[in-house]
């Protein structure tokens, strides 16, 4: 039986899921995930905040970051970060849920490019990241794919 991109795609975010200790400890939560795409949430906790008493940019950097890799793996090709950039554009006080969303712009021979967009719980966008892609040696779910 023939998967269909949106069960490859979920079945990658479940093998990667499985491994993703760095996430799964930051209290993220995979929300969705489809061909080129993926959202992942996360309460900001009182450890998330820095020197001025709001989110520390690391923090949300890294959730956009797992939105990007989720994303960029549901090909069921083992997929890293080549460049990343990040813009923050609003603080963001603790207890605060936050949702990044990536979205595939590029994907061409081992290179991708995607965009991410962070909002907190009132729809606010906190952060716009950008990562580059490039697909290594590998598969996530082995040849049964």
């Amino acid at each position: 039986m023939t998967m269909t991109p949106q069960d490859l795609a979920e079945a990658c975010a479940h093998a990667m899921w499985a491994d993703d200790s760095a996430s799964q400890r930051l209290g993220m939560s995979l929300d969705a995930v489809g061909p080129g795409h993926a959202t992942l949430s996360m309460t900001i906790t009182d450890h998330m905040t820095n020197g001025h008493g709001m989110c520390h940019g690391g923090y949300i950097f890294t959730l956009a970051d797992s939105a990007f890799a989720f994303a960029c793996n549901s090909y069921n090709q083992r997929v890293v970060a080549q460049h990343c950039a990040v813009s923050f554009l609003n603080p963001v006080a603790r207890g605060t849920r936050l949702t990044a969303t990536a979205q595939e712009v590029n994907r061409r021979g081992r290179s991708g490019i995607y965009d991410v967009r962070v909002r907190d719980d009132t729809g606010t966008v906190v952060a716009e990241f950008r990562g580059h892609s490039r697909s290594i040696k590998g598969t996530h779910l082995g040849e049964e794919a």
